[in-house]
């Protein structure tokens, strides 16, 4: 009987669809595992997470199967190898785990419980997978239960039954504020509930709106921390077990600290953007720079995630922007070392006055022709999308955009937003964090980056004199409150005004939040970093005549 075990643990950052990739990084992280038992990689690395609809493609999925078969002679004289991969049998295709050894595919286990709420739908293209047993690697039970199948008692429960020794639970999953410890209190309970350690090894990057935030771990079966691996960056750790009784211990290895709060919600957003922009082959970003704190973080966040080198913002002033905006933009940019140029707007601005004065005569001005400024800047910014080939990052935080304080083909103009899911009152928290602080593997300079000025004046849109956003909206800490009712908590207008806020104001966010849906369904991708994001958190219909009473 032996008395040592030892799984390398791969938390990697695959590219969905890119199966030659997947498996290239698979085979180099194999080359460099070392003499160890069993190499565990993360849910349908081979394909990335999540697939969506791709794996109907039935091409698809019979390529990732090839790949993963290509990497079974990998197993013949070395590790035993676990990767998660779909699997199709027939008509029937699976979220899988397949376990390589001996130089051959030795055993196949299927995802068993399919998410299907907030922004999973595995059942729109999985079929559930027969309760699992374990798989015997070089003499020892190894159950291999896949992400979800841990939040539920019943897989590790037969797992445990039928003889596991150990748990390896591949995963895709991604970040939001309360994961971190949400997946410890699951995995608490799984090893509480078998008395078996547990090894969680999660996958790490961005994909469209998700970020997997990685932060592996290991549990002995009392429960004890033995191995955290880092947030946000890809990592390896093998990690030792040692025969004690009748069961298996680990060894204490690296505790790496993870970051909490704003320092999480950075590394997130800075991440998000930063394989967006990759992984979708931009050379670089461009984005408006409007002497505001959103358009100062946005640039902040790309300074972090791409470097200076690959950051273009341009200033697009009219007749309204202050000098107090152009000096905090100019401010902002010198600060970070990005390239930065100004536009003036006005001819354009005032050639759409002379196009549309005959059709406007006799109406007083009003939001159309602020939104026209707001379109000009649009347009600019696409044009040098278009000529250089740098993606445009949009500004706009949750505040804004749950109430469509922003303007279609103008300030919502771009490819992908960083703040998507951060409230005005967060974004101003996540500058005063970033100004004192900043992530290791962040690109950007430290100290502040953004100036206090920016942070402590009103905010405005500058689209007419003297304008601030209070002027159409309430205080920002008013605003944040109700919309967090309304949207995380899904809380009715008497449950808001019971919470001490005016009804007449709460009628007038929800109205607002309702009818400005058709816009966020035309807005980019963004990070999701609540618990309930817009687009696949929140799918609210467009056409809807519904009010709370």
């Amino acid at each position: 009987m032996r008395d040592r075990f030892t799984i390398s643990l791969q938390q990697l950052n695959p590219i969905m669809g890119d199966i030659a990739a997947n498996g290239a990084l698979a085979r180099d992280a194999i080359a460099a595992a070392g003499d160890v038992d069993l190499i565990a990689f993360t849910e349908l690395f081979i394909t990335g997470y999540p697939p969506e609809d791709l794996v109907l493609k039935r091409s698809f999925t019979e390529r990732a199967m090839e790949e993963v078969r290509a990497l079974a002679p990998l197993s013949k004289d070395g590790p035993a190898i676990a990767i998660g991969t779909p699997w199709r049998e027939g008509d029937v295709l699976t979220n899988a785990y397949a376990i390589l050894m001996d130089g051959e595919v030795a055993a196949v286990r299927h995802k068993v419980d399919l998410p299907n709420y907030d922004v999973f739908d595995e059942k729109r293209v999985f079929a559930a997978g027969p309760m699992p047993g374990p798989v015997d690697i070089k003499g020892v039970r190894v159950g291999f239960p896949i992400c979800e199948d841990i939040w539920g008692e019943d897989v590790v429960e037969c797992l445990a039954e039928t003889g596991a020794e150990i748990l390896v639970v591949p995963n895709g999953s991604p970040f939001t504020r309360t994961k971190v410890e949400r997946r410890m209190q699951i995995a608490v309970a799984r090893v509480v509930e078998s008395e078996l350690p547990l090894v969680y090894v999660n996958q790490v990057g961005g994909q469209d709106e998700l970020v997997f935030d990685g932060a592996s771990f290991v549990l002995s079966a009392d429960r004890t921390l033995t191995t955290q691996l880092p947030a946000f960056v890809t990592a390896t750790e093998t990690v030792t077990f040692r025969r004690e009784g009748d069961g298996w211990a680990p060894e204490a290895g690296i505790r790496a600290a993870l970051p909490e709060g704003d320092a999480a919600e950075w590394s997130a957003a800075m991440l998000g953007l930063r394989d967006y922009v990759n992984k979708n082959r931009f050379p670089s970003v461009v984005l408006g720079l409007s002497g505001g704190i959103d358009s100062a973080i946005c640039a902040a966040l790309a300074v972090d995630a791409l470097g200076a080198k690959r950051v273009h913002c341009i200033m697009m002033p009219y007749r309204y922007t202050s000098n107090e905006s152009l000096s905090d933009a100019a401010d902002v940019a010198d600060r970070l070392g990005i390239r930065y140029d100004i536009v003036p707007i006005a001819p354009a601005v005032e050639g759409f006055g002379e196009l549309l004065g005959p059709l406007f005569a006799g109406r007083t001005p009003d939001v159309t022709e602020e939104n026209i400024q707001s379109r000009v800047r649009g347009v600019t910014l696409m044009a040098v999308s278009n000529k250089f080939g740098g993606m445009v990052v949009t500004t706009g935080n949750k505040s804004e955009v749950s109430v469509g304080y922003a303007t279609l083909y103008g300030d919502m103009n771009g490819g992908f937003n960083p703040i998507k899911d951060l409230y005005k009152t967060e974004v101003f928290a996540l500058c005063r964090w970033r100004n004192s602080d900043k992530p290791a593997d962040a690109l950007g300079p430290d100290g502040v980056v953004i100036p206090e000025r920016i942070i402590d004046k009103p905010p405005t849109a500058e689209l007419r004199e003297n304008q601030k956003d209070e002027d159409s909206l309430p205080p920002y800490e008013t605003l944040d409150s109700i919309l967090r009712k309304l949207i995380e908590e899904e809380a009715s207008v008497a449950d808001v005004v019971a919470a001490g806020f005016d009804r007449a104001t709460v009628k007038r966010v929800e109205s607002l939040l309702h009818i400005a849906e058709y816009k966020r369904r035309q807005a980019a991708p963004g990070v999701k970093i609540s618990a309930k994001n817009f687009g696949r958190d929140r799918r609210y219909p467009i056409t809807n005549r519904y009010r709370d009473a």
